[in-house]
C-alpha cells in the first residue's frame, strides 16, 4: 500500500483534515514565487495542525541556512525541488531529504547516491513552474526509476480518477498530489482528498 502526500497545503484546516483521513505527509511550499507559498507567520498553525503526519518543507534551491531553519521550525523533511547538489543533502542529512526531479520525455539522470536520501520525487517538467501544474508525464519512465531501487514519490497530474492506474503501473513508494485535490490553488477540496486517499490505499 503506497503512502500519500498532500502537497501545497496553505490552511491549517486542510492539514488537519488530511491527516485525519489518512495522509502520511503534509507538504508546505516555502518557495516565495509559488502561488501556494506559505509565509513564516502562517506556517506555525499549519505545522501544529499536521501532527500525526510527517511535515515536508518544499524548497527550491535553498541555502543550507534556509533549509536548516525550516527543520528548526518543525518540519520533518526537506523536499529539494530545484537544481540542488547532493552536497546540500549530505549537510542536511540525506535521510531527511526528498529530492525532486522534473521529467520531460526521457528518464532524468538520477545518480545512485540519491538512494541514500529519504526518497526521490518525479514531477512533470514545466518551463513556467517548479511544480503544481496538474500535468502528467510518461509513467513508464517512473516505473524504470522505481525498478532501479529508488524510494519513489510519484507526482505530476495525479487525481482521484487516475491514481489507482498510476500506482498499478509504477508501484511507487508514495503518491503526491496538489492541484488534483484543489478547488483553487492552495485551497483543498475535502471530498477530493478523502477520495484520493481511499483510491490510493485500496490497492
Amino acid at each position: 500500500m503506497p503512502k500519500v502526500k498532500i502537497c501545497g497545503i496553505t490552511r491549517p484546516e486542510d492539514a488537519e483534515f488530511a491527516v485525519k483521513v489518512g495522509t502520511d505527509y503534509i507538504g508546505v511550499i516555502l518557495y516565495p514565487k509559488s502561488k501556494r507559498f506559505v509565509p513564516p507567520q502562517r506556517r506555525k498553525d499549519i505545522l501544529k495542525a499536521s501532527e500525526g503526519g510527517l511535515k515536508v518543507a518544499v524548497m527550491v534551491n535553498p541555502t543550507l541556512e534556509e533549509a536548516m531553519k525550516a527543520l528548526e521550525e518543525g518540519f520533518d523533511l526537506i523536499q529539494l525541488h530545484g537544481e540542488e547538489p547532493f552536497d546540500l543533502a549530505r549537510k542536511l542529512g540525506s535521510s531527511r531529504v526528498i529530492k525532486a526531479f522534473r521529467v520531460k520525455d526521457e528518464e532524468p539522470r538520477i545518480e545512485n547516491f540519491w538512494k541514500d536520501s529519504f526518497g526521490v520525487l518525479l514531477d512533470t517538467y514545466s518551463p513556467k513552474a517548479y511544480g503544481g501544474t496538474g500535468e502528467t508525464f510518461n509513467w513508464d519512465i517512473a516505473r524504470k526509476v522505481a525498478l532501479r531501487g529508488f524510494k519513489l514519490f510519484l507526482s505530476g497530474g495525479l487525481n482521484p480518477q487516475n491514481v489507482r492506474e498510476a500506482i498499478a503501473k509504477v508501484n511507487p513508494f508514495a503518491v503526491d498530489v496538489s492541484s488534483g485535490v484543489e478547488i483553487e490553488p492552495g485551497i483543498k477540496d475535502k471530498m477530493k482528498i478523502e477520495r484520493f486517499i481511499k483510491e490510493a490505499k485500496s490497492l
